[in-house]
């Protein structure tokens, strides 16, 4: 349900020059945001979309401007730690995530709990990628919550807890889009507690208003079928359209059902054609 994604020193001068480097500080730091914030991360500024991959032609700059920036920004060093990721230099990604999860960083605690649950890089342990999503899930991080929530058991291990992931979401989704959104799909399906189509298209609302791609899709579903609330087959269009202008594939391939409905078969039920209006 969620996508397992990756994540960024500045010199020291005389103090003399204090104002002046202030001002670099900050101009790091915007670049470093602008090329490899991550759009989950919950210590991104609102203003800045993120990127889910770093663009290859972007690495080189993101590691020597997030450099730059991670001595004084926590959320700069995690974006260092991506940026090394997209260099393929697990390493340092991992010293750069750890750096930035001591300092409290969510983001980077869901990076090394994701490295710990698959063994990329260090050795392979449930109970540290575990305590990892835990920590990221209690300071409110959404991907914390759902990897926590997936982490099966074994080893001695717990086992999943949907119901506390769905406690959890909720007190995350008080501000987070995608918090928002997974517990939408949890209400949805009625995971870890009763189904709820009213409560999970009040939540997918919230995210789509925020240009989440996923509630986006989801509320034209839900739209389209009435469900949790008025059916609008031409809100569904708009929502779906939103989406798939996102990258969306779900959304694009639900755009084209509304806009060629009509399936021609063979008479062995083989799709030929489809009539568009």
């Amino acid at each position: 349900m969620t996508k397992w994604l990756y994540r960024v020193g500045f010199a020291v001068m005389a103090c003399a020059w204090a104002p002046s480097l202030a001002h670099a500080q900050s101009a790091d730091l915007v670049l470093c945001d602008r090329i490899a914030a991550d759009p989950s991360d919950p210590d991104k500024p609102a203003d800045i979309k993120g990127v889910i991959e770093i663009a290859p032609s972007d690495i080189a700059t993101a590691i020597k401007f997030c450099k730059q920036a991670a001595a004084g920004s926590r959320r700069a060093m995690y974006e260092l730690g991506r940026s090394y990721a997209a260099n393929k230099q697990t390493a340092e990604a991992v010293a750069a995530w750890r750096k930035a999860a001591d300092r409290g960083s969510t983001s980077a605690m869901v990076e090394l709990g994701v490295l710990y649950g698959t063994g990329a890089g260090v050795a392979k342990d449930d109970a540290q990628a575990r305590k990892l999503f835990e920590r990221a899930a209690e300071g409110g991080n959404p991907r914390g919550v759902s990897n926590l929530a997936a982490l099966g058991g074994g080893g001695g291990a717990a086992p999943s807890d949907p119901a506390r992931a769905r406690d959890l979401l909720a007190k995350a989704a008080e501000t987070n889009a995608e918090a928002q959104y997974q517990l939408g799909l949890m209400l949805a399906e009625g995971i870890g507690g009763p189904k709820d189509d009213v409560g999970a298209r009040a939540l997918f609302e919230k995210a789509a208003a925020q240009n989440h791609p996923g509630a986006l899709e989801r509320m034209g579903a839900f739209a389209q079928e009435g469900r949790g609330g008025p059916k609008d087959v031409d809100a569904a269009k708009t929502y779906y359209q939103r989406a798939a202008d996102l990258g969306d594939e779900d959304a694009k391939a639900a755009l084209k059902r509304l806009q060629c409905p009509i399936a021609i078969k063979d008479k062995r039920g083989n799709l030929v054609s489809n009539l568009c209006f």
